[in-house]
């Protein structure tokens, strides 16, 4: 007579080895109550045991020792025949019952957070880097996960509560939970371990081929793309919708720390963020910290107001309310629910200039007591707070950015406009004065973070006019002249490509603007050349564009 499944649990078995081992107690003794024979490794059947539970070890199971320092522990036939046996079919039944290997009904198994370790040893020699990688814990996760109509795989913590309550009102019969939970399940489980995949490729590629926003060489960047990419990120929350309410939102979070990023920002007040709150912060908070530097000492306080993933206002002030007055008079108009982004700590003297504004999202560093009592008093506006050392942002830096496209992805490295302006050509016969070349560097920094084409005018270090994301340049140059008005007349401006005609210098020569900072490069720049001497304007070419899309 064939043996059947029943004959094959004389007692039934789960196996846990876990890194993580919050709650593992009270999973062991739930089981143990239900007449589990609890299998376990190393620091799990110890903290098992010190709860005062029977554990009994892998080792025993299969007859072998752990050996080279515990690299093999689970990996044998004891363990994964039980695990991989699919009791529907009589073969396999018939196969562990010739073996005399019980069916192993449910594994809790959670992997060592390599990327954790990797992160918080970066001094560690490759050997004692590859000791780090889980090889026997992978294995069982998978083999679990594949056979999970007979295998329960638990890899999260959180999920022990749902589960326990299952086997309780169960009686303890795990054969009674449905195959939809299972299948959830073992779905977590091979995400579990393609995270942990993802983080080891990323980790050893960075080593030993070196990651390319670590290079300041452009050739050398694109020598260091990975040949294959991976993106590990796990669900923070659900938004309310995406861009519009027929479309549905979600925001991830990198594995790994993210402290000090917008994903990983403290939010107070107000409604959940949304998505198209997300993508404008975003925005606000890389172009603060591009003008989060030293090289404006006499104004080291940013002010950044964005709409519509476009900046409308920007400014350093020697006071953080010199910077927040300077940018909101950019475009007041366009500052009704924004994002505004301050690169220090937010002060009383500034929330009480922001009282009467409708502002969506607020970002800072951190907060004065006061200052945060008083931009609460409005229901909905969020409070992000961005950590951050001595609150004050960090600098951006060079970094990897990804974008979908139909079919695939588009990668390049980003980071704020390296310009020599010691070799920046002056193209014109009048040379620009020094605070002119001030304003330059400024408008620059601004106009490397609008959507092209982009024109922005300033004055001093601040935006008084901004032309985004026009399919005409001197359209832009319209826009931003209209915008600033008046008070274009003797200001600087920018354009993040060259100009293709004389007809945008005319548009911005016509507004009053005294002097232009382009990056060149144009068939036609003799024309804008002579177009700017005989307006009397100063022109200077830095040989870098600036397109943003």
């Amino acid at each position: 007579m064939t043996a059947g499944p029943d004959s094959l649990i004389r007692r039934p078995r789960a196996l846990l080895s876990v890194y993580d081992k919050s709650g593992v107690v009270q999973l062991g003794t739930v089981l143990a109550g239900f007449g589990f024979e609890l299998l376990s490794t190393g620091g799990t059947a110890r903290v098992l045991r010190q709860a005062g539970l029977e554990v009994l070890d892998v080792s025993e199971i299969t007859g072998h020792p752990e050996i080279f320092d515990g690299r093999v522990k689970s990996l044998h036939p004891a363990i994964h025949g039980p695990l991989l046996a699919r009791l529907e079919k009589e073969e396999d039944v018939e196969g562990l019952a010739e073996l005399g290997y019980s069916a192993i009904q449910i594994v809790v198994v959670n992997l060592y957070p390599f990327s954790e370790a990797a992160a918080q040893a970066p001094s560690l020699e490759d050997p004692e880097l590859l000791e780090m990688i889980d090889i026997g814990g992978p294995t069982l996760v998978r083999a679990s996960s594949k056979n999970h109509r007979n295998v329960v795989i638990l890899t999260s913590p959180s999920q022990y509560s749902t589960f326990i309550s299952m086997l309780q009102r169960f009686e303890g019969d795990v054969s009674q939970i449905d195959i939809n939970v299972r299948r959830e399940f073992a779905l977590a489980a091979f995400q579990h371990t393609a995270e942990y995949d993802s983080a080891i490729s990323e980790e050893l590629h960075t080593r030993w081929t070196g990651a390319p926003e670590n290079s300041a060489e452009v050739d050398e960047q694109a020598r260091r793309m990975t040949k294959t990419m991976s993106i590990s990120a796990n669900l923070d929350m659900t938004l309310r919708y995406g861009e519009n309410s027929h479309q549905a939102g979600a925001l991830y979070s990198n594995t790994g720390d993210i402290s000090g990023t917008l994903v990983g920002a403290m939010v107070e007040g107000g409604k959940e963020m949304s998505y198209n709150n997300y993508s404008d912060a975003d925005t606000s908070l890389r172009l603060c910290r591009s003008l989060s530097t030293d090289e404006w000492p006499e104004t080291p306080h940013a002010c950044v107001i964005v709409k519509h993933n476009n900046p409308c206002g920007a400014a350093l002030g020697a006071t953080q309310l010199e910077a927040f007055n300077a940018a909101l008079a950019s475009d007041p108009e366009s500052a009704f629910g924004s994002i505004i982004c301050f690169n220090e700590t937010l002060q009383k003297e500034t929330a009480e200039a922001m009282r009467s504004l409708f502002i969506e999202v607020l970002m800072a560093p951190a907060y004065d007591t006061e200052a945060k009592t008083i931009v609460m008093e409005k229901k909905n506006r969020r409070l992000l707070t961005i950590n951050s050392v001595d609150a004050r942002l960090a600098a951006l830096d060079r970094r990897l950015v990804r974008k979908p496209i139909e079919g695939g992805w588009l990668v390049q490295t980003e980071e704020p406009p390296i310009i020599d302006w010691n070799k920046a050509e002056v193209a014109t016969k009048i040379q620009p004065t020094e605070e002119q070349l001030n304003a330059m560097r400024f408008a620059v920094r601004v106009c490397e973070q609008v959507k092209s084409n982009a024109i922005v005018i300033v004055d001093g270090t601040a935006t008084i006019g901004i032309g985004p994301g026009q399919t005409s340049r001197v359209e832009a140059v319209r826009i931003a002249s209209r915008r600033a008005g008046e008070r274009a007349i003797g200001a600087v401006l920018a354009s993040d490509a060259f100009f293709p005609f004389k007809d945008g210098i005319e548009q911005a020569a016509e507004a009053g603007v005294s002097a232009i900072v382009q990056p060149g490069g144009s068939i036609r720049d003799g024309e804008v050349i002579d177009e700017a001497d005989a307006r009397g304007m100063t022109m200077l070419f830095t040989g870098q564009r600036l397109f943003r899309h």
